[in-house]
């Protein structure tokens, strides 16, 4: 029996969203009501994103050897988005030399976990120094944590979620004949990244989907017909977010 991670087998999962805030009031709640764990800096007082330049954004979740690296590279080509990866922004900030990438590094050498607040003030800044309007922003969150923070620092959620729901068979094969060289592509280590994902990104993907925000891909098949999944949610949603800012106009 092929497993996969949850109960997520329908391409496009439906549930009730409950009323969402307007971007403002809903940036204000998260504000006033803070982490149980500490205050973080509030946003500029006019809020991140001018309302008439709010950018769209989905974030894109799916395992090691789910596909979602290709079909980025596919949603880039086709859609003209941005594609933003969490590990790729702190690479670039740690090889900056600046005093933020080397207390990154040292993080990492420790081996501790980028504190969340960290990787969300880079994605702002990526976004906000940008000249495109959409964007990709490839496995984040990876924890509920990272989720928090997101929200709380952006004052907004994602458009929506695009999640890769992949057998963990399939995974497993797909990274061991990918062949690229990673010390990491052994079925032993891929194994513990599964098990990993499951604990840590699950959560995350059930969140979302409560929130009616969640956008399942069937990860199998061909490379053409995964994206033609993908293509179908993209554009769908595409018509919808250029109505609104229509209406805000």
């Amino acid at each position: 029996m092929l497993r996969r991670f949850a109960s997520l087998s329908s391409p496009f999962i439906r549930s009730s969203r409950p009323l969402l805030l307007s971007e403002a009031d809903y940036g204000r709640r998260i504000m006033e009501e803070g982490f149980s764990t500490g205050t973080m800096p509030p946003p500029d007082d006019k809020g991140i994103f001018a309302k008439e330049k709010l950018p769209f954004i989905s974030f894109v979740l799916g395992g090691p050897g789910s596909g979602k690296g290709t079909q980025c590279a596919r949603i880039v080509e086709t859609f003209g988005f941005a594609h933003l990866s969490a590990g790729d922004l702190l690479r670039k900030e740690i090889s900056s030399n600046s005093e933020n990438g080397a207390m990154i590094l040292d993080t990492i050498k420790e081996g501790k976990i980028v504190p969340s607040e960290v990787t969300v003030k880079l994605i702002k800044k990526a976004i906000k120094s940008s000249e495109y309007h959409k964007f990709l922003i490839d496995g984040f969150p990876r924890t509920e944590e990272n989720r928090l923070a997101y929200e709380h620092i952006i004052g907004v959620e994602p458009n929506f979620v695009l999640f890769f729901n992949c057998p963990e068979e399939e995974m497993v094969k797909r990274v061991l004949s990918r062949n690229q060289g990673r010390v990491d592509d052994n079925e032993y280590t891929i194994k513990k990244r599964l098990q990993v994902f499951r604990e840590l990104n699950l959560p995350v993907i059930n969140y979302y989907s409560k929130r009616g925000l969640l956008r399942t891909v069937n990860a199998t098949g061909s490379e053409q017909q995964i994206f033609e999944q993908v293509r179908q949610i993209f554009s769908s949603f595409e018509v919808t977010h250029w109505m609104r800012l229509e209406n805000i106009h």
